[in-house]
Formats: structure tokens, sequence, C-alpha cells
């Protein structure tokens, strides 16, 4: 599709050589767009409505992520595994938006959103966003005539899903601020001076938690991870923040580099 072509040479027992050619030319400097930084979302502004938030993912990892990205946030998510499944809780819970994927056993995410919207009113019919691995222009076609308001691609950006939901939903919300070492501050109560927020905080936590959050990230159990996270009490809720963030982009070395000395 681009005009080039792949070559792969393989030798039993040494390895792959993978090639590929492209046709390609320099960019023009006046055609690049500057990246705009992405501010990190710690939570809905004040004085929102509560909003359900269902999510539809076979993958537990990509499931997880998601529960624990929306609901740290502020949302009340309930999460399933496929179409059907999806479209019980759409009929008992009635979410305001569903993230969609598109494929998943019993029942895919085409036929799950087709239903919803041949069984829905203007009064329970959610904002649907299909998640699919498949860019191509076909699928794009497929799920928005399924009925899907609009689609990501994966693997998702967090700055995606929180501008999504925005537009969708004419949501607000608070943003972490970066100091000058990069350090991520989060703006939440529970913490006296938000500015000084370091990994050291996890001092805070007891010692069985520290201990099984080190031994968990030491093995990047993520699954395990997200849910200790979790734990963490509101008042630290900035101290959470952090942690998920580091998580979600694996940056699991900063955090060994401090349990390790607080399990010593």
């Amino acid at each position: 599709m681009m005009g080039g072509n792949i070559t792969v040479n393989s030798i039993l027992g040494t390895g792959t050589i993978v090639r590929f050619f492209i046709q390609i030319s320099l960019a023009d400097s006046d055609d690049i767009q500057p990246q705009s930084s992405k501010k990190s979302v710690i939570g809905l502004a004040p004085e929102q409505p509560p909003y359900r938030i269902l999510i539809v993912e076979d993958a537990v990892e990509n499931r997880q992520v998601l529960v624990t990205l929306l609901s740290t946030t502020g949302f009340e998510v309930r999460e399933a595994i496929n179409g059907q499944e999806a479209i019980e809780l759409w009929s008992s819970w009635q979410p305001h938006l569903i993230w969609m994927d598109m494929r998943m056993p019993v029942m895919n995410g085409i036929e799950a959103t087709r239903h919803i919207r041949e069984n829905s009113t203007s009064e329970n019919s959610p904002i649907i966003i299909a998640l699919t691995a498949n860019a191509f222009e076909e699928e794009r076609t497929q799920v928005l005539q399924a009925g899907c308001d609009d689609f990501v691609s994966k693997p998702f950006q967090e700055h995606i899903i929180f501008e999504k939901m925005a537009e969708y939903l004419g949501l607000e919300y608070q943003y972490a601020e970066s100091d000058k070492a990069g350090t991520l501050i989060a703006n939440l109560p529970g913490i006296s001076d938000p500015s000084n927020l370091t990994l050291d905080h996890l001092v805070l936590m007891p010692p069985a938690w520290i201990q099984e959050f080190h031994e968990a990230v030491l093995c990047t159990k993520e699954k395990r991870i997200f849910e200790l996270i979790q734990q963490i009490p509101e008042p630290y809720s900035a101290l959470a923040f952090t942690l998920k963030k580091l998580a979600d982009e694996f940056e699991f070395d900063q955090i060994l580099a401090v349990t390790e000395t607080l399990i010593l």
C-alpha cells in the first residue's frame, strides 16, 4: 500500500532478518506541526454529575487499564468480557457511555452495538465508542454503520480516551502539573504540600501493603499492581495518581527504587 516491499531471511538456530523498503522523502519543516504537551487528567472537575461508563473488552490487560484509569478519575465503572454481557449491563445499569471492543467471543462488538441501538430509545441510548485494532477504512465504516458514535484505534492513548469522553459527554477535568524535574504533582487533597509529593510518601502505607506492592511490581503483575493502587485511601489520592501514572508508563524501576528501601 505504501509502494514498498518486505523480505525475510531466516537461518535455523541463528536468527531472522526482516528488511522493508518504502518510498519516502524528507518532510518540509513548515508541514511539521509542533506537538502540544498533554496534561494528565487526575479527576473530574467539581459539581459534575456521576457518569456511568461500561467497558466491554475480552483482553484482561486492556480492560484493567481502562477500569483503573476511569475509576480512579471519578467515574462509575463496570466491565463486560463480551457483547452478550454488555447488552445485559446496558439494560440493567443504563451507562452513559460504552467503550466497545469489536472482536470478542460469544458476541462481538458489532452485534452488541446493533442490538443496543435497535432496542434503545432517545432516553436510554448511550454513547458507544468502538475500540478496534484495525485502522483500515473498511472497518471504520463498518463500526459506524453498526451504530457506534466514534472509534479509537488500539493501542489507545490515555489523552485520547479522555478527549473523546469530554467531547461526547461535555466533561470538564482537573489536571496534574509537572515540576522542573518532571515529577508528577497531583493537586488533590490529602497531602499537605502537593508540590513536595514524591514516591517516598509510600511510607504512609502499611508495611504489609508495601511488601505486596513491591513483589507485584518486581514480577510485573499489572492486574495486582492496579488492584493495590485502588486500595490507597482517598486522603492519599495524589500518591495513588502518581503510582498509576508510573505503572501506565511501565516506569517500574522508579517504583522499585523506593519500595526496596522501605522493605529492607
